[in-house]
């Protein structure tokens, strides 16, 4: 009966991960969601106004088109040939752009599930006490379901754990697994986030370690190590031939068209301007001043903020049980084995619970040396961390702080964090294309001021339409806006233009500041601002829903 009750359990919270998808989730958790895929394939395949992110310029490639191509890209070029074959008439709309890509991630999410159930027995866990812990995290229920890179590092991360430790023979070693599918996923990851380099070398290290142990013919063993060699650089030739023929511009229809020697010359050509992406990425990260750009932090940030965000007290209770078995090995792995039985088999033919700790700690250690750190870049680590705390008599009796704590995550970045941007973009895509607007066209000037940068794209303006004009103010202060909407509404060469103003509640005041007025005003609810939090006191009164709220003004010209 108690079976019963915790796999319903799961059924009910892997159908909240794919109903809240379809709603959609209105919190914006961070640009990249947008800007590192759907924004970019928006401007690509549906032809539609976006802002291109730096890291996709040809003059500074960082990140790799093949995972945007097969995810954001594939979901964009089936609802655009719906629309193009009459089944789906308006097809490409601002909820369409927004839900097609989440709802593939959404079912990619499921790729952690079946991995969590695989590995459960491996390492000593139970698998659906496990399943619940992961289908419950709100970072499962959001992280998972947004169109993130770390989503896609944290998909991979757990099929390469899959990889692994899929098989173990009598005795106490493991049969290594597939040298081959080791390589190309350790290579796409690194492709995606070369940071995957830092979740896959536990089990690189582990996967190694029982291919050496198990292996009796040097023959056999050699074997294995070149499938991946051999595996993993074919991977990368296929991510630098594609980048290359995106970062450059050049069709593949002029290449199948050209004979022989001119395909040679292109070829050339082609090596001359080779993208390497990753590399790109890191030259660019690994420089201290770029970094600085982005924003730091100390590097005891993962550790001690981050971590505790994400997973709550999971985290704390990994932390806890990581020095009770440092404690406990410490003498026996500096002292007796090491002097008198050769190195300690801690990696191999140890317990689950320390090197499902090591599968842990050691990614967030190789992430905290560097001094940018934001929670997402944690998101892989939950699969180690529900394998780890689902073993036996383990968290049980922080049931209620595990379910308050994942509660109150969900509300906050699935629905408050900066949620009213998306609805705002639903609610402006629909006046620009609403039939009084088809009927008598106008310019439309839409000014962001103190929100997150908004995913053009949701606007679902065409590249060859030019009435509508996006103005992002980002965070800047009030002499600076105050000048700016003076400007717009001072500009009487256009008499058929329309200019909205939006901003968070919080920051409503300012507005009032600038000798303007306004003749509409439209209030969407909630949105949280963060950077600019709404006062205590404020919250307390009559006016909390207009402070956790952002306003769309019209301007009155």
């Amino acid at each position: 009966g108690a079976a019963m009750v915790v796999r319903a359990l799961w059924a009910l919270l892997a159908a909240l991960r794919a109903g809240w998808c379809l709603l959609p989730q209105s919190g914006y958790l961070h640009p990249d969601e947008f800007f590192q895929a759907p924004e970019v394939m928006a401007g690509d395949i549906l032809n539609l106004h976006v802002y291109y992110p730096w890291e996709f310029l040809s003059s500074s490639p960082c990140r790799t088109v093949v995972f945007p191509l097969m995810t954001s890209g594939v979901t964009y070029w089936m609802i655009k040939s719906l629309q193009q074959l009459d089944i789906c008439s308006s097809c490409i709309n601002s909820y369409t752009l927004l839900v097609s890509p989440r709802l593939l991630f959404t079912i990619f999410s499921f790729i952690l599930d079946y991995s969590v159930y695989q590995l459960a027995p491996f390492w000593g866990a139970d698998p659906w006490k496990a399943l619940v812990l992961l289908a419950g995290s709100y970072v499962t229920l959001v992280f998972y379901t947004r169109t993130f890179t770390n989503t896609l590092e944290g998909l991979l991360f757990a099929l390469l754990m899959v990889l692994v430790s899929s098989r173990r023979s009598s005795g106490s070693s493991a049969e290594p697994t597939n040298s081959s599918l080791i390589g190309v996923i350790t290579t796409a990851g690194f492709f995606n986030r070369p940071t995957f380099l830092a979740f896959a070398l536990m089990p690189l290290l582990y996967w190694a370690g029982l291919t050496v142990d198990s292996q009796k013919s040097i023959k056999t063993l050699i074997n294995h190590f070149l499938k991946f060699i051999l595996c993993a650089c074919f991977t990368a030739s296929v991510f630098i031939t594609a980048d290359t023929f995106y970062f450059t511009s050049m069709s593949l229809d002029n290449i199948y068209s050209t004979n022989k020697s001119s395909l040679i010359d292109v070829i050339v050509q082609l090596h001359d301007k080779m993208v390497v992406t990753p590399f790109n990425f890191l030259s660019y990260n690994l420089n201290p001043h770029n970094l600085a750009l982005h924003g730091t932090h100390p590097r005891v940030t993962h550790f001690t903020v981050n971590g505790v965000m994400l997973f709550g007290i999971l985290h704390i209770l990994a932390i806890s049980a990581g020095f009770k078995i440092l404690k406990k090995y410490v003498h026996q792995l500096m002292l007796v084995r090491w002097c008198y039985h050769g190195p300690p088999g801690l990696l191999v033919h140890s317990e689950g619970s320390p090197t499902l700790l090591l599968f842990y700690f050691v990614p967030l250690a190789f992430l905290s040396l560097f001094s940018h750190q934001e929670p997402r870049f944690l998101i892989p680590l939950i699969l180690p961390l529900v394998l780890f705390s689902a073993s036996p008599n383990r968290a049980v009796k922080w049931k209620l702080l595990i379910v308050v704590f994942n509660l109150l995550g969900a509300l906050l970045f699935g629905c408050l964090h900066q949620g009213g941007l998306i609805p705002c973009l639903f609610h402006l895509e629909q006046l620009i294309h609403s039939p009084a607007s088809s009927i008598h066209p106008q310019h439309y000037t839409l000014l962001f001021a103190h929100t997150y940068m908004p995913p053009r794209s949701l606007l679902n303006i065409k590249k060859t339409d030019m009435h509508v004009e996006v103005i992002d103010m980002a965070g800047a202060g009030e002499e600076t806006l105050c000048q700016t909407v003076e400007q717009q509404a001072s500009n009487f060469t256009c008499s058929d233009c329309r200019i909205f103003i939006i901003i968070p509640g919080t920051v409503r005041a300012t507005i009032t500041k600038c000798g303007v007025s306004f003749k509409n005003e439209t209030l969407i609810f909630p949105h949280l601002s963060m950077e600019d939090p709404p006062q205590i006191p404020v919250l307390s009164s009559g006016n909390w829903r207009s402070q956790l709220g952002l306003h769309i003004l019209e301007l009155n010209r």
